[in-house]
């Protein structure tokens, strides 16, 4: 029956913008506290791809499994990368900030053309093919464990942000940077830690999408305009918001696909967004006086 279809369509991208909002809450987490656009997120999820792949092809190491240790990996590479590179740029303006982050953009994705070459690759997990039925609804097995990963791991971001003393400290950061300096917060530090935290949530997400996409070296360059939309459309540095307009552009996809195409379904949803962020420019969920909001 049509019903069941579109059940099955509505399910289908809940549970792949689960993994669009797992990359869009580490670009929302950056945004939010640096106030610096990283433009290179794209790719740092790529690399946790490759990653991923490696771990599976030359150890037979499952993705979910390595989503930790890969996230660490992610982690080391953003806070190296706002320590050495980025700090410098925070009080510059933003077009050097932009030509900054694209030109490290462009250094990871030829890096990885010329270890990896163009070819796509993928990850056949031996739970590649499984499903699960839920009554009239199927899913794909990969869909549903990477959903379930997108679900600790955004949960777990909340109660850091929230509960501890580290995320407090950085949400103090992001609403009052001069305050921060006052009452002695090392600012330079908690940035690097901010940075070092959004790449890691971006090598998650990664790792999670290994199992439901090819991967090439170009991959990041859509993903982080998916990214985008869903940042512009939930509320910068609102991770709620994130995630609702995680969940409309996943399953927006899934019903403009059919009919419209991956390329033009896209274009349709980015006049959407423009059209909407004109009656709205903060977004769906605009913060009142905070910066970062859990």
């Amino acid at each position: 029956m049509p019903l069941d279809i579109y059940l099955n369509v509505a399910v289908s991208g809940l549970l792949t913008g689960l993994v669009y909002g797992l990359m869009a809450l580490g670009l929302s987490v950056i945004f939010g506290v640096v106030r610096v656009v990283n433009f290179a997120h794209g790719e740092m999820m790529t690399i946790a791809m490759y990653l991923a792949i490696v771990a599976f092809q030359a150890f037979k190491l499952d993705p979910l499994v390595m989503m930790v240790p890969i996230a660490g990996v992610l982690f080391a590479l953003g806070y190296a990368m706002q320590a050495g590179l980025i700090n410098p740029f925070v009080d510059r303006p933003e077009h050097s900030q932009f030509m900054l982050l694209v030109a490290i953009a462009i250094i990871m994705v030829n890096v990885l053309l010329l270890i990896f070459g163009p070819d796509a690759r993928s990850v056949q997990t031996p739970y590649a093919f499984d499903s699960f039925a839920f009554g009239r609804i199927i899913v794909d097995a990969t869909k549903v464990y990477a959903g379930i990963a997108a679900i600790v791991v955004a949960a777990a971001l909340f109660a850091f942000f929230r509960f501890s003393d580290t995320g407090k400290a950085i949400r103090a950061c992001a609403d009052n940077y001069t305050g921060a300096l006052v009452v002695g917060l090392n600012v330079k530090r908690l940035y690097a830690l901010t940075f070092g935290l959004g790449s890691g949530i971006a090598g998650m997400a990664g790792v999670a999408l290994s199992q439901i996409d090819n991967v090439s070296p170009n991959l990041g360059q859509g993903y982080i305009i998916d990214s985008f939309m869903v940042v512009v459309f939930g509320g910068v540095g609102n991770l709620w918001g994130t995630l609702v307009g995680s969940f409309v552009l996943g399953i927006a996809n899934k019903f403009l696909e059919p009919y419209a195409g991956a390329v033009l379904g896209k274009i349709a949803i980015l006049v959407l967004i423009i059209l909407f962020i004109q009656k709205r420019p903060r977004g769906m969920f605009a913060l009142k006086g905070r910066a970062v909001e859990a």
